[in-house]
C-alpha cells in the first residue's frame, strides 16, 4: 500500500477546458509566451498527482487573460474505483473558497461599518448578548475580524448535524470559553469568528447573512453562486476535496486538531460532507467559480465597483487592506502573518502571491486554494482546487504557479 495518495493523471491536453472568455494577451500588454509560462507552472502542478481538478482566473488590466481547468471535478479522487464514472471539470464548475469566505464576510462588516448601522469596536453582546457569557463582554467585532477574539476554537468539535441548527450553533459558540484576553494575541479564528459575525449581521439588518451576501454582494454583481453553502439539489456540482499527498507529520496533525478540530484527514471528510455543503459557515464555505472568486478580488482591486456599479465605498476596501499586524506569530498556524482586517496581505519575500507583491491582499483557503488582487500589478486572480495535500514536496510547485503569475505580469507604470 502506497503512503502518498494519488489520482490518475491524464494527458493534460484531455482533461483542459478553456474559457471563451479569454483575450489575447497582447491586448493586455502581454505576450502569449507569458500566459502559456503562468498555464504550464500549473500543468506542472496537476502532473504531480495530489489535485484532482484545478480552476485559474486570471486577469490584467480589467481583462481575463486566462480562464481554463483541468482535471475531474468528480470520479477522480486517490482510492477511486478504475471504472469509477469522471466528471470533467470545466471553467464553470463551483469549488468551496473554504477560509477566503472569511475576506467576503469581513466585507460584509465593513460595509455596515460604513453604513453607520455598527461600529468595528462595538462589542458583540451589544447585539448578541448571550455571547458575554463566560467573560466574553468585551470581545468586539474587530477583534473577531482581526483573529484577535481569544476564541479561535470552541472546546468541542463541531457536529456536522449541528451546523445545520443556527440556534444550536449559537449557543455552542456563546457557551465558548476564552482562550487568551481579547486583543492581545493573533491567533487564527478558523471557523468561529464567522458564525459570530453572521449573528451580528442578522441582529442589525434582520437579514440571514446569504441574504445580506445577495443583496450587496453576488446580485450587483450578477453571480450565479457566490453563496455560502448550496441547496441539496446543487450539492452534486460541486467539486469533490479529496486528501493528498503524503501522510502528515504528527506535529501537523497537531495544529489541525488544535486550530480546525481534527487532523487533515477528517477535516477533509468534513468539508466534503452534504451536511456540511449545505450548511451557512460564514467562515469557511462560499461556493464559487475561480472566475467569481477573482471577479470578487478584481472589485476590490477597482475601489470597490464592478461594471459602473458601486458595490463597497473606495474607503471600505482601502480600511479593509490596511495592515494590522506585520510578522506576528500566529498562535494556530504556527507561523508570521501579515494580516489586514479581513485579509491576508502580500510582502516582498514571504508572500503567497509570488515575490515582490507587497500590495497585494487576498486570502487562503484550506492549504492551497487562493483569491487576490495586487494594485501593482493591476491583477486579480481566483485560484480553486479540490486536492488537500498540505505540506507535501509538492507545495514548491504549488508556490510557483503564484511566482509564475507575479514574474510574468509586470508591475504597471505609475
Amino acid at each position: 500500500m502506497s503512503l502518498r495518495r494519488t489520482i490518475r493523471v491524464y494527458p493534460p491536453e484531455q482533461v483542459t477546458t478553456i474559457s471563451d472568455r479569454e483575450v489575447p494577451a497582447a491586448d493586455v500588454g502581454l505576450r502569449q509566451a507569458d500566459v502559456d509560462a503562468i498555464w504550464a507552472a500549473v500543468v506542472r502542478y496537476y502532473r504531480t498527482g495530489v489535485q484532482p481538478a484545478m480552476s485559474l482566473c486570471v486577469r490584467h488590466r480589467g481583462q481575463i487573460i486566462l480562464e481554463r481547468a483541468i482535471g475531474h471535478s468528480h470520479g477522480n479522487s486517490p482510492g477511486s474505483p478504475e471504472h469509477a464514472p469522471r466528471q470533467l471539470a470545466t471553467p464553470r464548475t463551483p469549488f468551496n473558497f473554504f477560509s477566503g469566505s472569511k475576506a467576503v464576510t469581513a466585507m460584509l462588516v465593513h460595509h455596515l461599518d460604513d453604513e453607520g448601522v455598527l461600529h468595528l469596536d462595538d462589542a458583540v453582546a451589544d447585539f448578541v448578548p448571550e455571547f458575554a457569557r463566560h467573560g466574553k463582554q468585551d470581545v468586539t467585532i474587530r477583534h473577531l475580524v482581526n483573529h484577535r477574539a481569544g476564541m479561535p476554537t470552541t472546546d468541542d468539535r463541531i457536529d456536522l448535524d449541528v451546523l445545520l441548527d443556527s440556534d444550536a450553533i449559537r449557543q455552542l459558540y456563546c457557551d465558548a470559553r476564552l482562550r487568551s484576553v481579547p486583543g492581545r494575541r493573533v491567533a487564527y479564528h478558523a471557523v468561529s469568528a464567522g458564525f459570530v459575525l453572521a449573528d451580528v449581521i442578522q441582529a442589525v439588518t434582520g437579514m440571514t447573512i446569504n441574504d445580506y451576501l445577495t443583496k450587496v454582494v453576488r446580485e450587483p454583481m450578477g453571480m450565479t453562486n457566490f453563496t455560502y453553502g448550496v441547496p441539496e439539489d446543487r450539492v452534486g456540482e460541486v467539486a469533490r476535496d479529496a486528501f493528498t499527498g503524503f501522510a502528515q507529520l504528527p506535529v501537523l496533525d497537531w495544529i489541525m486538531k488544535r486550530g480546525f478540530g481534527g487532523t487533515m484527514e477528517e477535516v477533509v471528510e468534513l468539508a466534503r460532507d452534504p451536511r456540511f455543503l449545505r450548511a451557512v459557515v460564514p467562515s469557511g464555505n462560499i461556493i464559487a467559480t475561480a472566475e467569481e472568486v477573482g471577479r470578487f478580488f478584481e472589485m476590490l482591486l477597482r475601489g470597490g465597483t464592478c461594471d459602473d456599479v458601486r458595490v463597497f465605498d473606495e474607503r471600505t476596501v482601502r480600511r479593509a487592506t490596511r495592515e494590522t499586524a506585520y510578522g506576528v506569530m500566529d498562535e494556530v498556524l504556527m507561523l508570521p502573518v501579515r494580516y489586514g482586517q479581513g485579509f491576508m496581505l502580500g510582502a516582498d519575500v514571504a508572500s503567497l502571491y509570488g515575490l515582490r507583491t507587497p500590495r497585494a491582499f487576498g486570502h487562503l483557503g484550506f492549504t492551497n486554494i487562493l483569491g487576490w488582487a495586487d494594485p501593482d500589478r493591476d491583477l486579480s486572480v481566483g485560484f480553486m482546487n479540490s486536492g488537500k495535500p498540505l505540506i507535501t514536496p509538492e507545495l514548491v510547485l504549488w508556490l510557483g504557479i503564484m511566482q509564475t503569475i507575479s514574474a510574468r505580469i509586470p508591475r504597471v507604470a505609475r
